[in-house]
């Protein structure tokens, strides 16, 4: 939606910060107003306040005309000035009243964006929302009107005056006039000066936290809301206009940590109208634009410098086989390619993989992370184009992995290689079998099952959840660490983590439920077995903000650090409230979803309060500040050099 960005004379639009706190045009019209009215009494009274009588005014005083048809007399030769102050105030109210009219038929339409508008609380075209509202707005809530817009009041007694009324009458009448407009002056006085008092204050503490959040070095970020009164809703107020396709993105400035501070807790305090969410999925849609945009630049030079290889060394632009020499970007990115509707580019990968890959690296890959990247991405290819050229090369990749499948206890072992057959775990874990990666492997198997009619790939790999299932301790948290002893398996690390190695098993419960068509109830129950051991033993809150976080724990005691990767537990969380069989409205539902939010929060403060932009692969959280990042807490780009994450 296009708004006019036309100034109205009676509101203030959106001003930006370094403007100040400026009175709008109405304001300036009520105190020329209070001025002409204040010479006026002056006039009526005598008084030299304002300059000396004129010789018109002795003249009629020498006269003996009444004081009230000297003052008439005497304002002539300004009347053309108020007349032209009272014309414009008049101009101003009729806009207002029309805008305030259009305010309202916007809200009702649940046209938000129009409203804020209307208000004078957003600008068109300006990132930076405006908080301020026009002196006017302020005075109206309180019911206080301006001398023009007061009903029945003391001129009224006039109109249709002849001037035919005795001395003692006029006498009277003069009085009670004086008397009345020096009321009226202080009561708008004292009014407008309580109302600028608590606006310039209000405004002030707006600016100090800044709608957008405290500062990080600050000690107390308080919850910011800002309310539009529509009985007790509140309308969202971050809504900004489309992103221009030419929009040059070398040129935004990160804005930094601690805003949207009021999603901290996990609450939603605003309400979302269909309207909205309208305007929510227009702005997407110009993101959308950008974010294909991105892609596309990353596939060209792929293409141009690493089709078919592994990876694309981004600094370099050399390549490496790092996984096995599979394409493994190729078939990692084509659905991606797909969803991003950039056919083209999907149908040349398609002709690499029918023509190219091949499954046999010279050495041992990972049974893991081959079956997440390589085999997960030719299955996602089949499933959304339907062409078995997909299908076909998943079969034979499968075949190739469940050989690490041959173990006693039926768990897989951490590395295979796919001409030989042979497997075992990494030495560097001692020779255990990792709980991300053993129960990381069910949903890709269970679907190439489906896909080629020969159950026993699901067979296999559901054996692991039969042993997860057997050993799930009461809290549902398990260790990280499986070792196998004859015939039976046991836990040899008790470190408990969302993070790197345990994270992605409990991902897999809740989706492996939702695969099964929530028919295997096993998975639901395992997952909120451990969900309950979350939240009683795991989640926890920073200092001084109250950030949520999900602390390691091992030996029995909390490490009060965060992986990124347990990033993904906000919307696994997610997931499992909104499908809860208990109902979305169930406290169990809620809980989840309540401490999805606030997680999701704190995982974009781990992006935001760096000065990459970047998330590190863990932060700590001790100190003043909710968390601090390690000197050994790195990213790594894939010429794995460690570039260190700067905060601000």
């Amino acid at each position: 939606m296009k708004l006019s960005t036309e100034p109205s004379i009676g509101r203030r639009r959106g001003t930006s910060r370094k403007q100040g706190l400026m009175l709008n045009q109405k304001a300036i019209l009520v105190l020329a107003a209070l001025c002409a009215t204040v010479r006026f009494i002056g006039i009526v009274l005598g008084s030299h306040f304002f300059g000396s009588p004129s010789a018109s005014n002795s003249a009629h005083q020498s006269a003996q005309v009444s004081p009230l048809a000297a003052a008439t007399a005497n304002r002539n030769s300004a009347s053309s000035e108020i007349q032209k102050l009272i014309l414009e105030s008049a101009q101003a109210e009729a806009i207002e009243k029309a805008e305030h009219e259009q305010e309202i038929e916007a809200l009702n339409q649940g046209d938000v964006n129009k409203a804020l508008h209307l208000r004078g609380m957003l600008a068109p075209g300006d990132k930076n929302y405006n908080p301020h509202r026009a002196v006017d707005d302020i005075l109206a809530e309180e019911g206080i009107k301006t001398g023009d817009e007061q009903e029945g009041g003391d001129g009224a007694m006039y109109a249709g005056d002849t001037g035919d009324h005795g001395e003692e009458e006029k006498e009277d009448m003069r009085n009670h006039l004086v008397v009345t407009m020096k009321e009226d002056i202080e009561v708008e006085k004292k009014s407008i000066s309580s109302k600028l008092k608590d606006f310039k204050a209000g405004a002030a503490e707006i600016m100090k936290h800044g709608l957008r959040g405290a500062s990080e070095n600050q000690e107390n970020q308080p919850k910011v809301k800002v309310e539009f009164d529509k009985g007790e809703s509140r309308y969202y107020p971050y809504m900004t206009m489309p992103i221009p396709e030419d929009y040059d993105f070398s040129k935004y400035e990160p804005l930094g940590g601690g805003r949207f501070a009021e999603y901290k807790d996990g609450e939603s305090p605003y309400t979302i109208t269909d309207k909205l969410r309208e305007q929510s999925d227009e702005l997407a849609r110009s993101r959308r634009v950008h974010v294909l945009n991105g892609m596309k630049h990353i596939w060209k030079n792929y293409k141009e410098r690493a089709f078919g290889s592994d990876e694309l060394k981004p600094i370099s632009g050399g390549t490496s086989q790092n996984w096995g020499g599979m394409g493994t970007t190729l078939v990692d990115a084509l659905d991606t390619l797909w969803l991003m509707g950039m056919k083209t580019e999907f149908e040349e990968a398609r002709d690499w993989v029918r023509d190219h890959l091949q499954h046999s690296p010279p050495g041992d890959v990972s049974v893991f992370e081959t079956t997440i990247r390589s085999l997960g991405g030719l299955l996602s290819a089949y499933d959304l184009s339907g062409d078995k050229v997909f299908l076909e090369k998943a079969e034979d990749l499968g075949k190739k992995l469940q050989r690490a499948y041959d173990t006693k206890s039926g768990l897989p072992h951490g590395s295979v290689n796919l001409n030989t057959g042979s497997s075992h775990n990494f030495g560097w874990y001692g020779g255990n079998y990792i709980l991300a990666e053993i129960g990381t492997q069910q949903i890709e198997y269970r679907y190439l099952s489906h896909a080629t009619g020969n159950n026993v790939y699901a067979k296999k790999s559901d054996r692991v959840f039969d042993i997860l299932e057997e050993q799930q301790p009461a809290d549902g948290l398990f260790g990280e660490g499986l070792q196998e002893s004859g015939n039976s398996i046991h836990f040899t690390k008790d470190k408990v983590s969302f993070g790197a190695m345990g994270d992605s098993t409990y991902e897999y419960m809740i989706k492996l439920w939702l695969q099964s068509g929530k028919k295997e109830q096993r998975f639901r129950d395992m997952w909120d077995k451990s969900m309950n051991g979350v939240h009683e033993q795991l989640v926890q809150k920073s200092s001084p903000n109250g950030l949520t976080y999900l602390a390691d724990r091992e030996h029995g005691r909390l490490n009060h650090k965060m992986d990124h990767l347990a990033c993904f537990m906000g919307g696994a969380l997610a997931i499992g409230a909104y499908t809860d069989p208990r109902g979305l409205d169930s406290s169990r539902a809620q809980r989840d979803l309540k401490t999805a939010k606030a997680l999701t929060y704190t995982c974009y403060q781990m992006y935001a309060r760096s000065k990459t932009g970047i998330s590190p692969e863990y932060v700590s959280f001790h100190g003043s500040n909710d968390f601090s990042i390690p000197s050994n807490a790195h990213v790594f780009n894939t010429e794995a050099h460690p570039t260190k994450v700067l905060t601000d």
